[in-house]
This record gives structure tokens, C-alpha cells and sequence, in this order.
């Protein structure tokens, strides 16, 4: 049933794409949202207006017609470390994976895998993402567990029947190379993020959501979080956890993500302030990029492949992007002051590179209350050109595909150099 239903999704999103918008000729005219106004008409002149008024205001839209409300509700969370080797990775890095468990019972719980290098002085600042096949799937270290729960069918290596198996070990290495973050002197934090949700459509009874649940309820009400709002919420719980280890300095954790987990970074990051950097990689629609552009992936085509993702209302904008109160631009300029930084692919117009430039770009006055310095261009850079990495925003596009590759993190780290003061 599991397989006929994501199968059904695929065949939908793939006629989709076919209908995808890639002509900038025919991007309609838009206006943006106003950034600096409140809903009462007040401008906004100063950084208490901003953090008294409009902020606060701009959050609950995202929490009411995007995302959907995170629960207030606070669990009490007991955080197990399951196994620490100081010699890991040929004795480069200390490698603890620690379990948190998110009831009682120990059913619904998640694991963390932390590494951070032996050769840096501690405490260390941490680069923390959720990834989409299990921890295991990072690294060939054998010391990983292996994640028991379902995966989804991504045609990687050592999965089988939705799970994952040895031959899975490394997988997808090449998305986190994790000697490179530990020779520049930083750690890393990942969570396998099904363990907060699958990526399924019908995967609400098998989520968290549960322990959240009003009595006689079984899904969430269209203004309560869906599928990103709970990866969010996990990357929050996991920094809870960092916040305790004496090797993490938890004053220079950078959350970042990839695809739609860049959404759930994004979103994190905006509810958050803990994190002290947050890093979008092509995240795209419903993530960093301009949703009034309706370019590449559009409202109603997520909302149809994806219908778990976003709250209910969200979907209320199939179609009717101009009708959405916020933009993304929005969502970057709530996390001002921290620095933000947006990553994009040539190769991948469904993301929107453009659109994902401009909402950096269009957040540009809310930093600028701050004193900070942003874009100064509304033009993208050409590929490979990084822009702002020495500004609060900054910006690059790779040449090639939707992915997440070395190029990328090296721009990532040495954006975080210069905010994090490493020489």
C-alpha cells in the first residue's frame, strides 16, 4: 500500500515537472509583500519596532499559512548516549551517537551522530543537518548504527524494501564529507530526519504528531505543522542536546539542509535564535526562494506531490501565490541579525536560483537596522562566483544539478570562518 502511494506521487510529480514555468520572460509582474510595514500601516524605522512589532507579526503568518504552528507543548526528552569512541575515523574525530527519546515508553525517540575533531581545540562550533537515508548513509565508519526505521526508496545502495541494510554504509558520502569539515577544524551533527516523520503522505499516524495530539484527534488541523515543521522541530531538539556537550561550542551551531530539508532549515533557523547561522541549499519553493515569481516549482505542485509537507492552509494558495501575506524574502529577514547563507544549482531551475538570490537580496532592510551589510545587486552573480561571504547574506550558485556537494561546503565553512571568527 506504502509503495502503491509513493509510486502514485511519483507519476504525479513527475507530470508536473513536465508542466514547470522555466521561461524568465514569463515570470509575471509581482509585488512583494512590505517587508518594513506592520499590518496596521506603521513603518518600521528601528530595530525595537522591528523585534516589537513586525517580526513577531511576519513569524505567526509563516506558523499560520505555511508551515504550520509547532506546538507549545514541551516533552520531557532523555537524552542517552549510546556509544563514544575517541578514535574514530582513524583516530581523526571523537564519534558519540546519542539517543533521544521523546516519550516514556522509548518508542518515539531519535538518534544523533556527532563528530567532532580530536586535533581542535575545544570546544568546537558545529555544522548540524538532518539527512534523508539514515545516519548511516554519511560515512562507511562501521561504528554507525543503522537506522531501523523506513527509508524511502531513493535507488541508493543497501536498501531494500524501504530498508536500510550494511550495503547502505556510506551512500551518500558525498553530500557530507566529513574528513574536510573535521580538518577545517569544525564538527558535525546529523539526524536521520524519518526518524521524526517519514516522507510519506500517510505517515502521520507513525510520526511524532501523536505525542501532540488532542484527544479524538489524527491528523493535524490546517493551521498545525506538517512534515517540515517536524523535521524543524527535531533540529531544535537535537541543538537542546548540543547545547550540554562540553566539546560544542553552542554559541556557533550553524543549522543547514539540503532540498526540502533546506526548508526545514530555514524554518528552524527562523524560529530559533539559538542557531547562530543558517545555510539553505537548494531549498526552492516553500524554502529561500520568491514564491510570487512562480517559476520553476510553484505553489499548487508541491502542495499536490507533497500534500504532508505544509499546514493545510498553505494550500489554500494553489494558484493564488499573490494572495499568500508573506514572501520568502520574509522568512530570511526574520532571522536577522544572524547571518544567513543561500545556495543554488545552474542545473536546477526548479529550485529557482534567481528567486532564491532575491529573497537574500529583498531581506537586505532588516539587516540593514542592524548595521549589517548585505547584497547590494538585485542581479545574481555568474556560476561560481560566491557572493557576500564576508556580509550577513551571502550567496553562490554551483554549476550542475540539484545536489549538495564539496563545492558547496567549502563555501558553507568559509562563510562560517569569517562569522564565527576562525582564522
Amino acid at each position: 500500500m506504502k509503495n502503491n502511494l509513493l509510486l502514485s506521487v511519483f507519476f504525479i510529480a513527475q507530470s508536473l515537472l513536465a508542466l514547470a514555468q522555466y521561461d524568465e520572460s514569463k515570470v509575471p509582474p509581482y509585488t512583494l509583500p512590505e517587508l518594513m510595514v506592520t499590518q496596521a500601516g506603521k513603518k518600521v524605522r528601528t530595530v525595537k519596532e522591528w523585534e516589537a512589532q513586525r517580526r513577531p507579526e511576519i513569524l505567526a503568518l509563516f506558523a499560520e499559512q505555511v508551515y504550520g504552528k509547532t506546538p507549545t507543548k514541551k516533552l520531557r526528552i532523555h537524552f542517552e548516549t549510546v556509544s563514544t569512541d575517541r578514535q574514530a575515523l582513524n583516530s581523526l574525530a571523537t564519534r558519540k551517537q546519542i539517543r533521544a527519546y521523546f516519550t516514556d515508553d522509548r518508542q518515539h525517540y531519535m538518534d544523533i551522530l556527532l563528530y567532532t575533531p580530536n586535533a581542535a581545540q575545544k570546544p568546537v562550533p558545529v555544522f548540524l543537518g538532518l539527512n534523508f537515508s539514515g545516519n548511516q548513509s554519511i560515512h562507511a565508519d562501521p561504528g554507525i548504527l543503522i537506522t531501523k526505521r523506513w527509508v524511502p526508496d531513493w535507488k541508493d545502495p543497501g536498501l531494500i524494501n524501504n530498508q536500510a541494510t550494511e550495503a547502505n554504509r556510506g551512500a551518500r558520502a558525498r553530500r557530507w564529507p566529513v574528513e574536510e569539515i573535521l580538518a577545517r577544524g569544525y564538527g558535525l551533527a546529523t539526524v536521520y530526519y524519518g526518524d521524526l516523520q517519514p516522507d510519506r503522505a500517510d505517515s502521520f499516524d507513525e510520526s511524532i504528531h501523536s505525542l501532540f495530539y488532542n484527544k479524538g484527534q489524527t491528523v493535524p488541523s490546517p493551521d498545525e505543522w506538517g512534515a517540515i515543521g517536524t523535521w524543524a522541530w527535531g533540529l531544535s531538539r537535537a541543538m537542546d542536546y548540543l547545547e550540554t556537550d562540553q566539546d560544542v561550542d553552542k554559541k556557533r551551531v550553524a543549522v543547514m539542509g539540503h532540498s526540502r530539508l533546506g526548508k526545514a532549515a530555514l524554518w528552524a533557523g527562523a524560529q530559533d535564535p539559538r542557531f547562530a547561522l543558517v545555510i539553505s541549499n537548494d531549498s526552492g519553493e516553500g524554502g529561500a526562494a520568491i514564491t510570487r515569481r512562480q517559476y520553476g516549482e510553484q505553489i499548487k505542485r508541491i502542495n499536490t506531490s507533497f500534500p504532508h509537507w505544509f499546514a493545510g492552509n498553505y494550500k489554500q494558495y494553489n494558484d493564488r501565490e499573490n494572495d499568500l501575506p508573506v514572501d520568502f524574502h520574509e522568512l530570511i529577514a526574520i532571522m536577522a541579525p544572524r547571518p544567513v547563507y543561500v545556495a543554488s544549482a545552474s542545473e536546477d531551475q526548479w529550485s529557482d536560483p534567481k528567486g532564491e538570490y532575491l529573497s537574500l537580496y529583498h531581506a537586505g532592510p532588516v539587516y540593514a537596522l542592524y548595521g549589517r551589510s548585505t547584497l547590494t545587486t538585485p542581479i545574481p552573480p555568474e556560476v561560481e562566483v560566491p557572493v557576500g561571504q564576508k556580509t550577513w547574506t551571502g550567496y553562490h550558485m554551483r554549476n550542475g544539478k540539484h545536489d549538495i556537494l564539496l563545492y558547496d561546503w567549502d563555501k558553507f565553512m568559509n562563510f562560517a570562518d569569517f562569522h564565527f571568527k576562525r582564522k
